[in-house]
């Protein structure tokens, strides 16, 4: 057994030192760029002529400011939370003044979500997927002591973001928060552990009520400062009736209540109540209440109320790195904070992004008698995007000069659709059965010129069946080129390289599946587009979305499928950018279906152009899955 040198109490895991008995190093890949890929309640200012081409997405440069004023927008990410954190210690290290996370255990409920379906009431369960399964495996294929180098490597991250002034609330239950206590006790050190608070959610029914022992009914919120040098509003309750009617006994004649404390009067109504103890007595979240979104581990946003209000000010920065339902940020958002969240799953950011969406229809958390009744303040959605593709070939395929990279990931993508490599050809990468196949870059989209470069090496080999892979796609791709396709007499298919690819397990195991491109229809002013394009007749605009299909639903479960009668229930939210300038999607026009009304209008409209030109349309389509499609249609108005 290896020697470590321990000179202090810490814990142990066999994965925390290397084979020398040296203290493994934290991986800090990147810093990456971060795509912006959507804005969302942020007005579109003028810009014309910065993009000449078109690229989708600005980069987030960080120069926004540190407050509403300054231009600060709160930000989703979607991704695995080391690499965002790695890639935000550039910018904000020192700079969060509130850290909540609640990280997933081995529950089986941490990636399951109840999926509202169409019109109607219709639910289904939606398993995790791959990604969400290979972050379990990789937290969970040691046992705990995985789990444990997970969140050590997490934590001391968030211990870096984190102000001078800042906290950190953890929030765990029986199984792990003893060992994550002594973790913390390490990394933040001894004396900066505050609190250990317990949520007594009062909640024994249910399985957990069969026990033959005293029942599990409390879960526990490390709370820990960066210095001793931090933010903290002492809160206190209301007494309860039964305290004011046994202690304020006095009257003084006018109706106010008072007692004697410490010879003098004190008077009810100057009284602050009671001290909030580390105790806290907040019940659990109902399946029927209104907030629910149907996440089976979401935190009430009571609990969250209490930690944002104790620990930060209006205006300070709040981050949750295991963001799920979106909790954290809803509160932050309530309560004048700036906010960031991050998650791994696809859908937790698109439920997260409806939650703000319809935020002002919620209750508010300063008076629970009372609808928020505004709108979220400008947020826009993040991911890593290429830049963590770009990662994983520099790791898959190191040490290599830049014609043997491309030839081994050529190589290594074409063995996982169960391709052959094909040789003599420009535009063709390999060939399945009778179809030929083209490989798109692992830093760029498959372009529509590549697209009908490929189709002609296809046609001048005789052959009449083309399947392009793709990890993105040019806006419009698929309602472009297909016409094209038909009429050259070439089966074209148009599949997606899953992030799954980035996986060894899963690659090893057999478990990567090439998806279809879903792909939509829209008409603008009654008129179906050709080619991407069309002219109107008038400045005022209406789009239809007139159909949607996925058209891999044999992958789909039968459970799903029975319950989709029309092809809009497989549409969950859909959005338009009148005014697309080649930069990022701005959210100008959504409508998207929520738990209480599982309508969705299918016409957006009518926009006003101001002036004559050529303008593009960008709309996005998300189904049910929170997986988006979108194509760009460019028109001209008089």
């Amino acid at each position: 057994m290896t020697r470590v040198d321990v000179r202090n109490t810490e814990l142990i895991w066999p994965t925390k030192y290397d084979e020398n008995g040296k203290l493994a190093p934290i991986e800090r890949p990147g810093p990456y760029p971060f795509q912006i890929v959507e804005l969302i309640n942020a007005p579109r200012i003028g810009r014309k002529g910065k993009h000449e081409q078109l690229t989708l997405y600005d980069i987030w440069k960080g120069e926004e400011g540190s407050t509403f004023e300054e231009g600060w927008s709160n930000k989703l990410i979607w991704g695995d939370n080391k690499l965002v954190m790695a890639s935000l210690l550039e910018k904000l290290t020192g700079k969060i003044n509130l850290i909540y996370i609640d990280p997933p255990f081995a529950t089986g409920a941490d990636f399951k979500f109840q999926i509202p379906l169409g019109d109607e009431n219709e639910e289904i369960t939606k398993e995790h997927s791959i990604l969400e399964e290979k972050a379990y495996r990789d937290t969970w294929h040691q046992g705990l002591s995985s789990y444990l180098q997970m969140l050590y490597e997490r934590l001391v991250l968030m211990h870096q973001l984190l102000a001078e002034n800042g906290s950190m609330y953890v929030h765990l239950d029986w199984r792990v928060v003893h060992h994550v206590r002594i973790m913390m006790d390490e990394i933040f050190g001894t004396d900066n552990f505050q609190r250990e608070i317990i949520w007594w959610p009062n909640n024994p029914s249910g399985f957990k009520g069969i026990a033959q022992n005293w029942i599990h009914d409390h879960e526990s919120l490390l709370f820990y400062s960066k210095s001793n040098n931090y933010t903290f509003n002492k809160l206190w309750q209301e007494y309860s009736p039964a305290y004011v009617k046994a202690t304020f006994v006095h009257d003084d004649g006018d109706g106010r209540l008072y007692r004697y404390r410490y010879d003098r009067k004190q008077y009810l109504d100057e009284s602050k109540g009671v001290p909030i103890s580390d105790v806290w007595d907040i019940p659990f979240l109902r399946q029927n209440a209104d907030e629910r979104v149907g996440f089976e581990t979401q935190k009430p946003e009571s609990l969250l109320k209490r930690v944002v209000k104790a620990s930060s000010n209006e205006g300070d920065l709040v981050a949750d790195f295991f963001c799920g339902s979106g909790t954290t940020l809803a509160v932050a958002e309530k309560m004048g904070r700036r906010w960031i969240g991050c998650d791994l799953s696809r859908y937790a950011i698109h439920v997260t992004r409806k939650r703000l969406l319809e935020i002002e229809n919620s209750q508010d958390v300063e008076d629970e008698s009372e609808i928020y009744n505004r709108k979220a303040r400008p947020f826009e959605v993040l991911n890593l995007g290429k830049y963590e593709r770009q990662l994983w070939q520099t790791r898959t395929f190191s040490n290599k000069d830049e014609k043997q990279i491309l030839y081994e990931y050529l190589a290594f993508m074409l063995r996982l659709y169960g391709a052959e490599p094909l040789s003599g050809f420009a535009n063709i990468h390999g060939k399945k059965g009778n179809a030929l196949v083209f490989v798109g870059a692992v830093d760029s989209p498959v372009t529509i010129q590549e697209v009908l470069d490929a189709m002609k090496d296809c046609k001048s080999f005789g052959q009449r069946e083309l399947h392009i892979l793709g990890w993105e796609w040019e806006m419009g791709l698929n309602d472009a080129i297909q016409s094209i396709a038909d009429r050259e007499g070439i089966k074209l298919k148009l599949r997606i390289i899953p992030n799954e690819v980035l996986d060894k397990e899963i690659v090893h195991r057999g478990d990567v599946r090439f998806f279809e491109l879903a792909h939509f229809k829209v008409k603008i002013n009654g008129e179906m587009p050709r080619n991407g394009r069309t002219d109107i007749s008038e400045k005022n605009v209406v789009l239809k979305l007139a159909d949607f299909v996925i058209p891999h639903t044999d992958l789909i479960s039968e459970d799903v499928k029975k319950k989709i009668e029309k092809w809009s229930d497989w549409v969950d939210y859909w959005a338009v950018d009148f005014s697309f300038d080649n930069d990022t999607f701005h959210n100008g026009w959504v409508s998207y279906r929520t738990k209480k009304n599982r309508t969705m209008s299918l016409t957006a409209g009518p926009f006003t152009y101001e002036r004559s030109g050529k303008y593009k349309i960008f709309v996005k389509v998300i189904d049910i899955f929170g997986i988006d499609t979108s194509q760009i249609f460019e028109i001209e108005v008089p």
